[in-house]
């Protein structure tokens, strides 16, 4: 029996090689058992990291496991694919070396073997080399893999299954082009009836690949929606796996994010209700993809934006808003708001009665907020103020908002009050006219205008009481004053 000395641990340089070196013959053993333990080892090391992983290839190993693969029992044909998927999955150079030995033929004649353990490794090798890149990708769809990979979805084995789709998604997600190879294998018809399956596991893979098809163009997507989806993908939603939840909303949101009709459908199936409940009733980053989704059907039109309204969308965002700790689903959150606000005063209005705008303002302003977040809180303030003529929400901005938002804030008074007079006597009363005389604008800017218009809406001793200093200048009125005496 060989055995390594101290520095030629598996983990150091000279151990990788020595390791190799000695596995390499026992892959060519006379003994069947002797080369699938050794192929298993390979196996093992290389799935360990990407460094062993370079090594098996640099050991020149990979050329003995593809001839293996055609000619030895399934024993072996499992174990030897096992090392290409290992050594694949780390990098996209690793697996262009598996291409370049000319494996990927040999491993799709596997997903034809008899035995379904053969397949799955076959399988799970190819996904492993497609996930990469484009043009892996594309050398995995020109070695045949496609059509037998729709074959093996429609095996009884729940494993296969999960793992041929997997790699079905793996190949469709890089382009519209490699999707559409996808889809003209008829996988569509296929994934679409295996929605309800009762494997969470094989659920999610069926869910991410068709999100993986439809996230492309406006015909993959409507393609996948052709196949009777709707209303059947809703009930995942309420699934009690949290990953199914998370790929449903996904697919949702990548079918809705094309066009308004698409979006409209979603809506007439009871999506966009179903989804709100699906984000009231988990956290993190399984709301992310329903946040996402209500963010693009309300962006593309204003009675989108008001379905999503009247579901009940709004609190449940400015809930996200506010109890999510993650930076980046407060900013999804945010840029919902923003595109559900930015319509129609109604829309503004909307938003603003749930308190969400203090919130994105303190989300702006604090520095420990990410610069995204920052940066989509101010945009869906600005557009909802843009919109927004609902001003008690407004009135606390005139304290607190920045020179930039501060803008807003005045524009929308200046537009509102010279038609409302109950709004006019209320901005006397609550402070607000008396704030806007203290704010320092530049002669002629844009800012100095909406103060003029808000000063015209009232009388000019009006303005004058409530301008600083306006009490000093009758104090020295008094001091000057001489009474008239008898």
């Amino acid at each position: 029996m060989h055995s390594l000395t101290k520095d030629q641990s598996p983990w150091s340089p000279n151990g990788q090689t020595g390791v190799m070196a000695l596995l390499r013959p026992l892959l060519l053993d006379v003994v069947p058992t002797i080369q699938q333990t050794a192929a298993l080892a390979l196996g093992r090391l290389a799935n360990y990291n990407d460094d062993l992983a370079e090594a098996v290839v640099k050991g020149d190993i990979l050329p003995q496991l593809v001839y293996s693969l055609a000619e030895q029992n399934r024993f072996y044909k499992k174990a030897a694919a096992f090392v290409l998927r290992a050594v694949g999955k780390h990098s996209p150079q690793l697996a262009q070396a598996i291409v370049d030995c000319g494996a990927l033929d040999t491993l799709v004649i596997c997903l034809e073997d008899f035995d379904p353990g053969v397949k799955e490794a076959a399988a799970w090798a190819l996904g492993y080399i497609a996930r990469h890149n484009a043009e892996l990708s594309q050398a995995v769809v020109d070695a045949g893999a496609v059509p037998l990979l729709v074959l093996c979805i429609q095996e009884p084995e729940i494993a296969l299954k999960r793992i041929a789709v997997s790699a079905l998604s793996d190949i469709a997600k890089h382009s519209p082009e490699l999707a559409q190879t996808v889809v003209d294998a008829g996988v569509i018809a296929h994934l679409a009836q295996m929605i309800l399956n009762p494997d969470a596991k094989l659920k999610r893979q069926v869910l991410s690949a068709l999100s993986q098809i439809a996230k492309h163009s406006v015909d993959l997507a409507e393609m996948v929606v052709e196949a009777e989806i709707f209303p059947v993908v809703l009930t995942c939603l309420k699934d009690k796996d949290e990953y199914v939840k998370k790929n449903s909303s996904t697919l949702i949101r990548e079918i809705a994010k094309h066009t308004p009709e698409l979006s409209q459908l979603i809506v007439n199936a009871g999506g966009v209700a179903a989804v709100i409940d699906c984000i009231g009733s988990c956290k993190g980053n399984i709301r992310l993809p329903g946040i996402m989704l209500l963010g693009y059907v309300a962006a593309h039109s204003e009675n989108l934006a008001m379905a999503v309204i009247i579901s009940k969308g709004v609190p449940q965002l400015s809930l996200c808003l506010s109890e999510e700790p993650e930076d980046h689903i407060k900013a999804a959150a945010a840029w919902a708001l923003g595109h559900i606000g930015r319509h129609t005063p109604e829309h503004a209005r909307a938003v603003a009665v749930t308190n969400t705008l203090p919130v994105l303002l303190s989300l702006y302003m604090s520095t420990e907020s990410s610069e995204d977040l920052q940066v989509k809180s101010k945009k869906a303030i600005k557009n909802i103020l843009q919109k927004c003529t609902y001003l008690p929400a407004l009135e606390p901005f005139l304290y607190d908002a920045p020179p930039n938002i501060l803008k807003h804030v005045v524009g929308q008074f200046s537009k509102v009050l010279p038609h409302d007079s109950k709004a006019r006597r209320l901005f006397v009363t609550s402070g607000g006219l008396k704030k806007v005389q203290e704010i320092k604008a530049e002669p002629g800017s844009l800012l100095q205008e909406y103060i003029n218009s808000i000063n015209n809406c009232y009388p000019e001793e009006i303005v004058r009481y409530y301008s600083p200093g306006y009490s000093e200048t009758l104090l020295q009125r008094v001091d000057s004053y001489q009474p008239l005496t008898n």
